[in-house]
């Protein structure tokens, strides 16, 4: 288990960036944290990580965005799915096997989707301050 303190969105998007460039092609990552607590920067970061020059933006309501890279970066929403039923009607076992990284907000609420995936739980411990927590990563 690794614990970072991040001070600004900076400090967030570094961690992001550090974790996916020692990231295999094929993980996941299950990103937990309250509203605002930074999850869409620590993705952001990990698109910088990747070498991605795309904006990302958070996929709440299209509940997936794709940004092309070598791996691609897959970043979900799970925040309005009605639970692991629908991510897999939406194609998860399709999304698993094109080798890229694929990172999910609200992870927390398709727990059964999310075994032995890399674990980012990022806590708002002041204004900007956060504690960010990752668990499981490549060695």
């Amino acid at each position: 288990m690794r614990r970072i303190v991040s001070l600004s969105e900076e400090d967030t998007e570094r961690a992001g960036a550090e974790l996916a460039s020692g990231l295999a092609p094929g993980r996941v990552v299950a990103l937990r944290g309250d509203l605002g607590a930074g999850k869409t920067v620590f993705v952001r970061g990990m698109a910088a990580g990747l070498g991605i020059k795309a904006r990302v933006t958070s996929p709440t309501f299209a509940i997936v965005n794709e940004y092309p890279g070598s791996p691609e970066l897959i970043h979900f929403d799970m925040y309005r799915l009605s639970g692991e039923d629908e991510l897999y009607e939406l194609g998860w076992d399709d999304y698993l096997a094109r080798n890229a990284i694929i990172v999910c907000e609200w992870s927390e609420l398709v727990p059964g989707a999310m075994e032995g995936a890399v674990t980012v739980k990022i806590e708002k411990t002041g204004p900007r301050e956060r504690l960010i927590t990752i668990e499981g990563e490549d060695e």
